[in-house]
């Protein structure tokens, strides 16, 4: 097979038009005026006698930008993670970005090793959907002096633009959502909170729908569970325990706190031969495909997983452009989906 030559470079260019390579450089930055109408067409026609075409990489960092973003995310395998990242590339690709994707795979040390080896890449900047805990916890110092979004979870060490579910108010419609349809025997389901800011937001939200709803009638009350992987006969005792609470015409109901835990629940609920919408009701956080599959459908607050990977991304972009103003903080509303297993007994 025949090689192909080696591609042109600026020295080729410079030695065919028989000028400098800062002669050249002027050329190509459009700045021919600087040029006498001689030496731009010698210049030229050497480019396209080479079919020289510039390094949009070096162009870009000879103005000390890479039009590169690094975006860190904590597991690539959660649907959430892939959505965010869906919204946030096209964001950046409309502003002529290009993303370079670090994946944790929830290894908590693995954080500072992530922003150093992009900013190695020298990105401009950073999208971080990290684990925010652990040994390896970045902090603003890591950022090697770029600036950084935050998606989802909170660093108590950063003070930077955050975007995220509006995490309380999402709480709350699906709280409210059950109660009305007459489920008073709640029970939150969440993965271990571990200082994890999103998970610790929904409980205490989730906390101060049971304060507020204490007084009605009948009295609502509610319990929180954290189920850790692989530990599958806890949850089984605890949907087990929730079912016993709901004595004397009370109906109980289960609220996951993300699609991990509603995969989790699905399965008890399966071993156990209980029915959404009947032993229990239930309303999951996140949407993804098979929620409409599993027995009635599964009703669920949908994260604006698209609108939070684009504001994400135009924030960090506004602050690459200059923009100085105090940390913002974005929550997004979710919307409730609701289906088969929340819905109240027919009359």
């Amino acid at each position: 097979m025949k090689a192909r030559p080696p591609r042109a470079t600026i020295a080729d260019v410079a030695k065919a038009a028989g000028v400098s390579k800062a002669t050249v450089s002027r050329f190509l930055n459009h700045r021919e005026r600087l040029l006498s109408p001689d030496i731009a067409a010698r210049v030229e026609a050497a480019v396209t006698q080479l079919a020289y075409t510039p390094s949009l990489m070096a162009q870009a960092l000879s103005h000390g930008r890479s039009r590169l973003i690094g975006l860190v995310v904590a597991d690539i395998t959660n649907p959430y993670s892939v959505a965010v990242l869906r919204g946030a590339e096209k964001a950046c690709q409309d502003a002529g970005y290009l993303v370079m994707l670090f994946n944790l795979g929830n290894d908590i040390d693995r954080e500072r090793e992530a922003i150093d080896a992009l900013a190695g890449y020298q990105v401009d900047g950073f999208i971080l959907n990290t684990l925010g805990r652990g040994a390896g916890l970045v902090d603003a110092d890591a950022l090697h002096g770029r600036p950084a979004v935050l998606v989802d979870r909170r660093h108590a060490g950063m003070h930077t633009d955050f975007v995220s579910l509006d995490n309380a108010a999402a709480m709350k419609t699906a709280c409210s959502h059950l109660v009305e349809g007459g489920w008073c025997e709640l029970l939150y389901i969440t993965e271990p909170q571990k200082g994890v800011s999103s998970r610790r937001e929904r409980t205490a939200a989730f906390g101060g729908c049971m304060e507020a709803h204490a007084s009605d009638a009948p009295r609502v009350a509610g319990q929180v569970f954290e189920s850790t992987d692989g530990d599958a006969d806890a949850l089984d005792a605890a949907l087990r325990a929730l079912r016993q609470r709901a004595k004397r015409g009370r109906r109980a109901a289960v609220i996951a706190g993300n699609a991990v835990v509603t995969l989790r629940v699905a399965a008890a609920m399966a071993k156990l031969g209980w029915r959404f919408g009947e032993e229990l009701g239930f309303v999951g956080f996140d949407d993804p495909e098979w929620t409409s599959l599993i027995g009635p459908g599964l009703s669920v607050i949908s994260q604006p997983t698209d609108a939070i990977g684009r504001t994400a991304a135009v924030c960090l972009i506004e602050r690459l452009k200059g923009l100085e103003t105090a940390p913002r903080q974005l929550l997004l509303p979710g919307e409730l989906v609701i289906r088969g297993s929340s819905r109240a007994p027919a009359a």
